[in-house]
């Protein structure tokens, strides 16, 4: 079955006006607006400041986002939560993560039920297993069978505390399993999906069990201080991605994501920057060619920017393995 992509119109405040938004709707009925903001940060000593994901979440709000994507993970649902404060509840589309050490099914509702406290909502309209693999608090691996992870969200979802119930990082054979066991078809998959990283296949299957895709990392080595010294291009200023960008009087991020919509996935840009934020929502206006969307494909080399080498001895790791030199 094909994704059904629902367009609703509203206004944006924009320089460049009003801007239509599609939406996707959901094995299970409902509607995912097709970009959302990421929330992720990554670790460091210092942590998040104290409202740097609160005031991006409000400007991403006043642009025209509706689609808040988060995790309990990120230690920042608190900011969040704040930063959706006087929102209308419906008006807003809040997508969180249970994490590895709450992977016993009887550990999934309350560990929803925390994240709930942090965000100061009633339900997420989306909860998704953030890895197939289980760990213990002292990084000690948990076997737990992810298909006993996924009762405990589908009673979740029962409870009233999710809308939709989802996978992230698991590959085609795991989601097969959870299908043939006859537990509930999952509404989504959120991968690392980058011009590096296109996974055709895996989309494709997702979208032949219409199963929606969601894509991190969307500009994967995009920019020089991300891209680590393996990575393959291109960068930012690549002529090719620019001449593309001149076209459409677009920034190359922005022909980026605007690819990965025409790919039919959902793309989960981050930024703490109001200008780049704005920038990013910005990508309904226009479509790329079947010569340009040809030799974007080219660039799709298999390169992970997010591995996980760190777990790939758990029976549920989901990736290639890394081969020792």
């Amino acid at each position: 079955m094909t994704f059904k992509w629902l367009l609703f119109a509203f206004i944006i405040k924009l320089t460049n006006g009003l801007v239509q938004v599609p939406k996707l709707k959901l094995n299970d009925g409902h509607e995912m607006p097709a970009i959302a903001l990421g929330t992720w940060l990554g670790f460091s000593s210092n942590g998040p400041k104290s409202n740097e994901v609160e005031q991006a979440v409000r400007w991403a709000l006043d642009a025209g986002y509706t689609h808040i994507d988060t995790a309990w993970i990120y230690k920042i649902e608190d900011q969040v939560g704040r930063g959706l404060k006087g929102v209308p509840r419906e008006n807003v589309f809040v997508t969180s993560k249970l994490w590895n050490t709450f992977h016993a099914k009887e550990a999934v509702v309350p560990a929803l039920r925390e994240s709930l406290r942090s965000l100061q909502l009633d339900y997420v309209d989306l909860y998704l297993i953030h890895w197939p693999l289980g760990e213990f608090a002292n990084s000690s691996y948990d076997s737990t069978d992810y298909l006993e992870t996924w009762q405990g969200m589908i009673e979740a979802k029962k409870l009233g505390l999710t809308k939709s119930i989802g996978l992230s990082n698991f590959n085609q054979k795991m989601i097969e399993r959870i299908i043939e066991n006859g537990l509930e078809k999952p509404a989504a998959l959120q991968v690392e999906l980058n011009l590096n990283l296109q996974q055709p296949e895996l989309v494709a299957f997702c979208k032949s069990q219409d199963i929606a895709v969601m894509a991190y990392t969307p500009f994967g080595s995009l920019f020089y201080s991300k891209a680590a010294p393996d990575a393959p291009p291109p960068r930012v200023d690549d002529p090719a991605l620019v001449k593309i960008s001149e076209k459409y009087n677009k920034t190359v991020p922005q022909i980026v994501l605007r690819y990965l919509v025409e790919l039919g996935v959902v793309p989960l840009p981050k930024s703490l920057t109001k200008s780049r934020i704005e920038e990013n929502i910005n990508i309904f206006d226009f479509q790329l060619t079947e010569d340009e969307k040809k030799l974007l494909k080219t660039f799709d080399k298999g390169y992970r920017v997010i591995p996980q080498y760190k777990w790939q001895d758990h029976p549920y790791y989901p990736f290639e393995k890394k081969v020792n030199e």
